[in-house]
Parts: structure tokens; sequence; C-alpha cells
């Protein structure tokens, strides 16, 4: 496989496609995800489960797969044993497991790896993640951040995917641990409506990353379809970058029954619309599986 453009420079000449949802995949494959540590567990009992989610998103169409980093941290692991070399080693598999899947495509187009960057919320394991609002400091958050990024780069994916980011406190605190690692990074807050889950106008969450040489992109991810339609048009006009984009199904979470209920209201036809209003990076999120990826890359490239 050779060596793929930068991703920014992708991004200048078009549209590219992520992958959808890594622990819907993972669950379809059989994988009990009941913990804790979600889909990061497989990194330590099972990677060659996670590198077979990922080349069943890049066999469908995908561009761009993202890591299973999202709630892997030092803090989560050595709840389980493992100390932090063995969680460094954890992290940097994660980005390999996705080069792992690239190269055995065998598809001559470019595919890129981005490392997942969760919130801290996710490390808590409790849903924080969609309220934000920890009561830590920015400088606390960090440092909270720092260390696990500083891995992730070292393992050199082409991208940090600073995703499901529920305030500006903690956009203000990635944007702060991103300076001087080296490796480019997209931004891409969960929001409701017009706000981020902490309620801050995403008109001023969004304002924050414009100013930010090393965000390549800028967006929302595990949110409704709805809520991306106005979130698109508002990230590209304030913050001039390409826009990411990748939100959920359309259904919703019972944290207390732990299911999803609902109807799934994700379809590939209004992907063209978020590329009209400026989205360069599109894909799906949680319960968006590589059927739709595969509908969705197929509206992308259709003239």
């Amino acid at each position: 496989m050779n060596t793929p453009p930068a991703l920014a420079e992708a991004l200048a000449d078009g549209t590219v496609v992520l992958d959808g949802g890594l622990s819907n995949q993972l669950a379809a494959a059989g994988h009990d995800l009941s913990d804790a540590l979600w889909s990061a567990r497989l990194l330590a009992e099972d990677p060659e489960a996670v590198t077979a989610a990922h080349l069943a998103y890049f066999e469908a169409g995908a561009d761009v797969a993202i890591t299973a980093s999202y709630q892997a941290t030092f803090e989560g692991f050595a709840r389980r044993g493992i100390g932090r070399e063995g969680a460094a080693d954890l992290l940097a598999l994660s980005v390999e497991c996705a080069r792992t899947a690239a190269r055995r495509t065998g598809v001559t187009r470019p595919l890129w790896v981005a490392a997942s960057v969760g919130p801290y919320g996710a490390m808590l394991a409790d849903g924080s993640e969609y309220r934000g609002r920890y009561g830590l400091s920015v400088a606390e958050l960090e440092r909270f951040h720092r260390p696990r990024m500083e891995v992730l780069a070292g393992a050199a994916p082409d991208v940090l995917a600073l995703e499901t980011i529920p305030d500006t406190e903690e956009a203000e605190a990635l944007l702060r641990a991103l300076r001087g690692l080296g490796v480019p990074a997209w931004l891409s807050y969960s929001a409701s409506g017009d706000r981020t889950r902490a309620g801050q106008p995403l008109e001023e969450a969004f304002a924050l990353a414009a100013r930010a040489d090393e965000v390549i992109a800028v967006g929302v991810n595990c949110c409704t379809p709805e809520d991306a339609d106005r979130a698109v048009t508002l990230a590209a006009r304030v913050t001039g970058k390409p826009v990411v984009v990748y939100p959920n199904s359309g259904e919703a979470w019972d944290a207390g029954a732990r299911a999803w209920t609902g109807r799934s209201t994700f379809s590939a036809g209004r992907v063209k619309g978020w590329r009209e209003s400026g989205a360069r990076l599109i894909g799906g999120c949680c319960r968006v599986g590589p059927g739709t990826i595969a509908s969705v890359a197929s509206a992308l490239r259709t003239p």
C-alpha cells in the first residue's frame, strides 16, 4: 500500500468517507462490550477482532478508520491491573490495528488512520461525556489528556480525532494539549440542537478551533442526523475550515435500560447536503454500520 497524501491535502481536493460505529460492528461480530473499557478491552484481549472491524469498514468504502482508543486511558487500564507501560503499548496498538486493516484491503485508493481521543467522561464510563462539566479545570483536563495524546501521536496516525467533546472547557484543554505534538487533528463536539451537550452555543464552541493551525476540520459527531444538518453550516461559517460530521443513526440510547430506542433517521440521501454545506469528512457514529457507510461512499462518489 502506498503512503497516502496528507489528509489535509485530500480535504482541500474533495470529500473523504469516514467509517461508522466501531462498537456496533464489534457487537455484531459477537463481542460483549458491557465493560467500563468498552471496545478498548479488546485491544488487550482480542486485537484481531478490532482489525477485522476496521477492515469491514474499509471494504465498505470508508477512507478513514477511527481507532479503538476512544475509551482507552492510563486510568482506565490501571483499574484492570495494566500499568503505564502496558497501557501505552495498547494505545499504540490501536493505531497499528487500523494500519493492519488498511494493508489487508489491497485497495489502491488512499486510506488514513484517525487516533481517537475521547472525552474525560468516557474514562469515567458513567455517561458524563454527554454532559461535560466534570468539575475539573482546563489545566486539570489538559494534564489528563496530554500523556495519552503523546503516545497516540508517537504511533504515527494521520490525524488525531478529538471526538464527542461535550463542552468548550474540555475543547480548550484538548487544543492546549495538541500543541507541539506534530500531528494534525479534527475537533468534533457532541451536540444537541445549536448547543454543546453542556449547553454552550455551538458558534462559540466552533470558534475556539478557528485559530488553531493544528486543527484541519471542525464539526460534530455522536448526535442526531437532524442536529448534524444544522451544525455543518454553522461550523463552516464560523471557522472557515473543512467540516467533519459523523452522527449516530438517530436512535436514542436509554442508559437505564442499556438499550437503543426509536428508529434510524440516518440516510445516505442527506450526506450530499452536508457536503454542499461544507462537510469534507463524512461518516457515521453509533449504530451506523458498514452497509450504511457503503451507501454513503456510493452517494459521495456519484457525480
